[in-house]
This record gives C-alpha cells, sequence and structure tokens, in this order.
C-alpha cells in the first residue's frame, strides 16, 4: 500500500520532536520540545507571519512602481492579509540587502559604449539628482549616485564605480550637454573613453533614442522613492532597484532576457522568491512517498504481564461489632476479620490469613 504522510519540524531548529500547540485563527500551531519554541503551520520565516510568497510578491511590486498602501491592498485583496506599512518596509529591507551583499561578486561582460543621464527627485522636501549609467548591448546598469549637485565629482567618482563594476574602461560615453560630464569623463577615464555629446539635431552616429527611453524608465522608477525622508533609505532602494532591474527585470528589446543574462551571468537568484526562500533554514515540512507493508504499519504492541487484581471485599454482616468474612483469590480461600467493612486480603503462610484490625 502507497502511503503519503508529512513530516512537521520546528522551523527554528529543524527538529522533529513537536507537539501540536493549539489554533489560532484557524491556523494550526505547534511547540517544539527541543528549542521550547512555538511556530504556524504555514510557509512563513521564523519570526514572521506572512508566508514566504507574499513576501517576494511584495518586493516585485515596490520595485515595479506601487506604493506601500497599493501593496497592501492588493495583498489584502488577493490573500486577505492586511500588513502594516513598516512591515512591509521592513521586507525591502531585510531581502534587498541580502540581493545587494549577493550581487557584490559578479561582474558583467558589457560592451564599449556606455550612456549617461540624470534626472531630479525630491526627498524629504529636498532636490536631489539622480545620475545613472547604462551599458547600451546589454542593456546593464553599472551604477546610480544619487547627490545634492552633479558636478565633476559627482561624474567621476559615477565613472569609476562603474568602471570597477565592469573590469573595463568604454570606449564611448554618450552624454547629454550637461558641462560636468565633459571633466568628469575625463578624470576618470582621460583618454581611454572618447565622450560623446548628443542633441536631437545631430547625434554624431550615436542613436539619442535609447537615452530617452532610459530617461522613461527612471521616471518609472522614482515613483518607489515618494514617501522616503532620507537620503540613507533612498540610496538602500535605489540599490534595491538596481539588482532588481538587472537581474529580475526581463526586456524585450532582449528577447526576454535579462541584462545579467545577456551579459553572460549566472545570477544565483532567478526572482525575489529566491531571494526570500534563502532565508529559509530547511523546509519544515517534507513529503516523503514510499511504499510500505500493511505489517509494517500495524505492528502488534508488546505483550505485557497482566497485574494481579485485587479483590474488593462487600459489606459483611457484623458478628459481635466484627466484620467476616471468605474470600478467594487466586484459587486460595482467606477468612478475614476486622472491624472495618473494606479490608484487603492478606495470604497466610498456608493459604489461609487472618487478620484482626482494632484500631477502628
Amino acid at each position: 500500500m502507497s502511503v503519503t504522510y508529512t513530516e512537521v519540524r520546528c522551523k527554528y531548529c529543524n527538529s522533529n520532536n513537536v507537539i501540536r500547540y493549539g489554533h489560532f485563527k484557524n491556523m494550526q500551531r505547534w511547540w517544539c520540545k527541543e528549542c521550547q519554541r512555538k511556530f504556524a503551520d504555514n510557509d512563513a520565516l521564523p519570526g514572521m507571519k506572512t508566508p514566504v510568497n507574499q513576501v517576494a510578491s511584495s518586493l516585485g511590486m515596490y520595485y515595479e512602481g506601487m506604493s506601500l498602501n497599493a501593496i497592501r491592498r492588493q495583498l489584502e485583496q488577493d490573500h486577505q492579509n492586511c500588513p502594516s506599512d513598516s512591515t512591509v518596509y521592513e521586507w525591502i529591507d531585510r531581502f534587498t540587502h541580502q540581493a545587494l551583499d549577493e550581487a557584490k561578486n559578479y561582474h558583467p561582460h558589457v560592451g564599449d559604449t556606455w550612456v549617461a543621464d540624470e534626472t531630479v527627485l525630491k526627498i524629504g522636501g529636498k532636490k536631489y539628482w539622480l545620475i545613472d549609467i547604462i551599458d547600451t548591448d546589454t542593456r546593464f546598469l553599472l551604477d546610480t549616485k544619487l547627490s545634492y549637485n552633479r558636478n565633476r565629482n559627482d561624474i567621476r567618482e559615477l565613472m569609476e564605480t562603474a568602471r570597477d563594476k565592469a573590469g573595463s574602461t568604454p570606449k564611448h560615453v554618450v552624454t547629454d550637454g550637461w558641462k560636468g560630464y565633459l571633466d568628469g569623463i575625463e578624470l576618470a577615464f582621460g583618454a581611454d573613453a572618447k565622450h560623446v555629446q548628443t542633441d536631437p539635431f545631430n547625434n554624431k552616429g550615436f542613436n539619442t533614442e535609447l537615452i530617452e527611453r532610459w530617461h522613461g524608465t527612471l521616471k518609472d522608477r522614482t515613483k518607489v522613492m515618494r514617501g522616503l525622508k532620507d537620503k540613507e533609505s533612498a540610496e538602500m532602494i535605489l540599490d534595491g532597484w538596481l539588482v532588481h532591474y538587472n537581474y529580475f527585470r526581463p526586456h524585450e528589446s532582449l528577447n526576454g532576457k535579462t541584462p545579467s543574462q545577456k551579459s553572460g551571468l549566472k545570477f544565483k537568484y532567478a526572482n525575489w522568491s529566491d531571494v526570500t526562500n534563502e532565508s529559509k533554514p530547511e523546509s519544515p515540512k517534507v513529503k516523503i512517498n514510499e511504499s510500505v507493508q500493511i505489517r509494517d504499519i500495524l505492528k502488534p504492541y508488546p505483550i505485557r504481564t497482566p497485574r494481579p487484581k485485587l479483590t474488593r471485599l462487600s459489606r459483611m454482616p457484623r458478628v459481635k461489632n466484627l466484620g467476616m468474612g471468605i474470600v478467594r483469590e487466586h484459587g486460595r480461600q482467606h477468612i478475614i476479620i476486622g472491624s472495618p467493612h473494606w479490608i484487603a486480603p492478606h495470604r497466610a503462610k498456608h493459604g489461609v490469613g487472618i487478620t484482626r484490625r482494632s484500631d477502628r
């Protein structure tokens, strides 16, 4: 007979020494005897209440431009789960750092023509410049920089970081007519890279359509920046969007591939679901399918020697204030004499016991 069973394990220590611990909101809870912790019977990570698939969906929706309130409404509509804004932001902060730590170990193989562009953001009531640089062949976003201004030092730092990321120096850097690019590119690359300034009337052989499309992509990305109060949190979200754009977001111009796939990278994660599942110590439920015999399932209990039964005396008629009776135990007769009405039989040496109780 084929039997399918599910083994429940602790989310914290992976032990199977668990017992049921009641229900809460129609959810089975368990208690681990090893680590002395309780956990819910769902697909949530240790210390979390929301399943990992909902957390991964929230990350994808956020980096595609949805606000925190819109994500909450979507979770409530689809899964009857309505976390707070701070909870959703904690998910974004936690798993974004995890993806960033992994992305530091990868260096893409890009082309020799890069495009730089900038746009304006307002964070905490202040004006910031967001500067980006992208490869034209693979559409790989090499780096982003958030600064108070866009002078040559900011441009130089952006170019140097992009060169360290790619491991090579481009032959051409295409920008608009902003003067800060002229000195910044020369300070970073010297004569190794040629600065190409484009405009709608004279593109000098380079297509300006990529810059315009990328500028629209930048505007779409700024939707996730709404509500941020400080520069530090904004930089974290920008770095997370860089990972989302390069490794998880397919491009129509790349035939449905991501920039990382186009550049020859094999990233550890294919989507945000892989990032969230990485934090799982091990699956708490392991399903095992195997064929077993009936005799292996219905094993007889071990034979135990039965204990001797105790004889309980009934009320005996009183004879001169004494209770008297004859009982039989294991084939032997016993004469019981005593004042109480309830006396356990006593066995004498030759099978007959005489007991006298005068304490009552």
